[in-house]
């Protein structure tokens, strides 16, 4: 025959006290509490960590290459992305080249070449810039268009920080 199991008895259990309404109210607030501070602190962050990643990543590129641009004709211009952010090249009529930032310095629009006014436009505010230097002439901006450097070779153009 079998032996019948033997079980031990257990050691009584600890008494764990009762949640009370006041300490459900105290867990409650310090969890809003935190959820608070959480959606208050994130956008801070995000704001003054912006500048450093847009420096981060204005560093990483120093130049790009556009494989037939030198073939733009005279008195136009080309859109192109350098580190991220939009830039244009112009290709002026006395055969001279520019490249600029295409990022209004008021308040960030992007900025087109205008033949008929022979400008660089800003269509938010009605901002102008000189085609060859990126010097602000007329609008809000409070100062010129970043320039970069460009340099035509055979078949590309290689545009470089100036």
């Amino acid at each position: 025959m079998s032996k019948p199991d033997i079980i031990a008895p257990r050691p009584p259990a600890e008494e764990v006290p009762p949640l009370t309404r006041r300490k459900f109210v105290k867990v409650g607030m310090a969890v809003a509490g935190a959820a608070y501070a959480a959606a208050l602190g994130y956008p801070l962050y995000r704001y003054l960590a912006t500048p450093a990643e847009r420096a981060a990543m204005l560093a990483a590129v120093k130049e790009v290459t556009l494989a037939d641009a030198n073939k733009l004709p005279r008195e136009s211009a080309l859109m192109f992305k350098f580190s991220g952010r939009p830039a244009i090249l112009l290709h002026h009529a006395d055969d001279t080249w520019t490249a600029l930032t295409a990022v209004c310095t008021h308040l960030g629009c992007t900025v087109q070449f205008d033949k008929e006014r022979k400008a660089i436009y800003c269509a938010c505010h009605g901002g102008m810039y000189d085609p060859k230097t990126g010097a602000n002439i007329s609008g809000p901006p409070p100062k010129p268009l970043m320039q970069y450097k460009a340099q035509i070779l055979p078949g590309k153009v290689v545009i470089s920080r100036a």
